[in-house]
């Protein structure tokens, strides 16, 4: 896949790039991850019987103290922005019942929230492999706060951090369909999928630490010939269906995994944990191969090929890994 004659130039580069990006950067825009969860169930604390926590194999109907009760919510993971893919969804919850005209048993307030709440979405690849979690804290019902995008319908909860690709992301998000089971805390959660729960769909607005960036050199944007290495340039452009590399920050963990701040090896290849995606003209691309290339630190290349369809002219390029988009480039091609 890489060339040994061409690996020293580029790790250079690489290095190089990498090192001035550091210095000055922009903190990258939002991106918005729509999550949705299945198989939602809330698991009330009706019972203060600590014996009979999760024991109940069967359905169950909670019946929750009237206030300051704990709740624990548990779901399934199955798709981001309309791709495949599994996790966990878990919530902590303390109710609360705050309004600005309570009834007996309600907290007054200058707000009006059910709970205050902390979550985790862990998420992975539809195969299994980790992606990496989000973590948030906030208070749920009510409306969402200014700024949520559009398709949010209740909740205030800020991101307070993640790992993984998620690695040091703020942010925040609330919810926009919600259809969910309530359960004793006594219900056997280990039926949860069998006993069947509600669905959630989150929709988070997430600014990362980082974002995929393609490297910019003297000539140009970081994109080869993969048959030769030599950068697509005006002089030497792209075609239709021509396989490309592009050499790219910012794409996160690999598998095996490397310690921070040490080079990727040579062999065995460390392939991106995220799933990675290359657009061309805002249409997919076929990524063929993302790894970690070798003797950089966080250095990438991402092997693509052009769309067929591809028009003479400027195509722009741009590299997403877990969702998270990059900057995008634009590149010849004849």
């Amino acid at each position: 896949m890489i060339r040994k004659t061409e690996m020293l130039a580029m790790t250079i580069l690489l290095v190089a790039v990498c090192c001035s990006l550091a210095l000055g950067q922009a903190p990258p825009p939002p991106t918005i991850l729509t999550i949705d969860v299945e198989n939602v169930v809330l698991y009330q604390q009706d019972t203060s019987d600590l014996s009979k926590f999760a024991t109940d194999p069967n359905l169950t109907t909670a019946v929750p103290p009237r206030n300051f009760f704990l709740r624990v919510d548990i779901g399934d993971i199955v798709a981001v922005n309309g791709q495949p893919a599994k996790g966990i969804f878990t919530r902590n919850v303390r109710f609360l019942g705050l309004t600005t005209a309570p009834n007996p048993g309600q907290a007054i307030a200058d707000t009006v929230r059910n709970a205050v709440n902390g979550d985790t979405f862990e998420i992975m690849k539809s195969d299994g492999t980790p992606i990496g979690t989000i973590v948030s804290y906030g208070m749920t019902g009510g409306a969402p706060p200014p700024g949520a995008p559009l398709s949010v319908t209740r909740d205030n909860v800020a991101i307070t951090g993640g790992t993984g690709a998620f690695l040091g992301a703020r942010g925040m998000w609330g919810q926009s369909v919600i259809s969910v089971r309530l359960a004793s805390i006594a219900e056997d959660p280990a039926n949860r999928r069998r006993n069947g729960g509600g669905r959630l769909k989150c929709v988070l607005q997430v600014i990362p630490l980082f974002q995929p960036q393609i490297v910019t050199t003297a000539a140009g944007p970081a994109v080869t010939h993969s048959s030769d290495f030599s950068l697509v340039t005006a002089s030497k452009p792209a075609t239709a269906g021509e396989v490309l590399s592009a050499f790219v920050t910012g794409l996160g963990a690999t598998h095996p995994g490397v310690d921070p701040g040490q080079p990727f090896p040579a062999s065995p290849p460390a392939a991106v944990n995220s799933p990675v995606d290359v657009t061309v003209n805002g249409k997919p691309a076929e990524v063929l191969a993302a790894v970690g290339y070798p003797g950089a630190v966080d250095g990438y290349q991402v092997n693509f090929r052009m769309p067929s369809d591809t028009a003479k002219g400027v195509a722009t390029i741009q590299v997403s890994a877990a969702w998270i988009a990059g900057t995008p480039v634009n590149i010849a091609v004849q």
